[in-house]
């Protein structure tokens, strides 16, 4: 495979779609962002990176707080708006038809997403063009249409999307489940354990088996 080399640049992909709330509940506000992720899985932790001059930056500096809530097939028109169009020109929630909810901390939670993230800021880094909130999370909010019986969370039922390269992309096949090429080889490990097992001890009993006495058959008559 050959490959060109360019200048270091923002080359990703796929990378999430994710439709970012904050504010509060009198005026909230949502954009879209991308450079958002997990950090830190003990204690949960997130970011998301936002320009300085957005609106955004300047309502969760003042409140601590915001929330990363997951988008779907069916977000993705407001995605896309919200992504283009600044709070300060309009009110996109109103706008698209959509509604928020008050979190645990306060924060505005997008109702039409499938699950929210409740994000409290932990440190501002000022990087470039960018600053990047670290934050911790402090709640999740997930639809209970999305459980099973069990309890178990279906993200698969909920269709979501990711962009890649200028395109919004509904996510598609599982290929493979977490750690499913590990597990792999140990259940070939354990079946051929298995079928040792089962064989040993056939062997072994035939090995110890002693031979019989050849028994005289009686003459008739006798």
């Amino acid at each position: 495979m050959s490959k060109q080399m360019w200048k270091g640049s923002t080359l990703m992909a796929p990378v999430p779609v994710m439709l970012v709330t904050c504010g509060d509940f009198q005026k909230p506000n949502i954009m879209t962002a991308a450079w958002t992720g997990i950090v830190c899985s003990d204690p949960p932790m997130a970011y998301v990176s936002v320009r300085r001059e957005r609106l955004s930056h300047a309502l969760i500096s003042r409140t601590g707080t915001f929330a990363l809530n997951l988008t779907t097939k069916e977000l993705v028109k407001a995605a896309d708006f919200c992504g283009v169009k600044s709070g300060r020109e309009v009110d996109k929630i109103k706008h698209l038809g959509l509604s928020v909810s008050l979190g645990s901390n306060l924060c505005p939670l997008l109702d039409q997403s499938p699950v929210s993230l409740e994000c409290c800021v932990v440190k501002k880094l000022e990087l470039g063009v960018h600053d990047m909130f670290l934050a911790e999370i402090v709640a999740v909010h997930a639809e209970a249409d999305l459980l099973d019986e069990d309890g178990k969370l279906h993200l698969e039922r909920a269709g979501l999307i990711a962009y890649s390269h200028g395109d919004y992309v509904e996510l598609g096949k599982t290929l493979g489940t977490f750690g499913y090429s590990v597990r792999k080889k140990e259940r070939k490990k354990e079946c051929k354990k298995e079928h040792e097992k089962e064989e040993k001890p056939v062997r072994r009993a035939a090995a110890r088996r002693p031979l019989s006495k050849k028994r005289r058959t009686p003459k008739s008559g006798r």
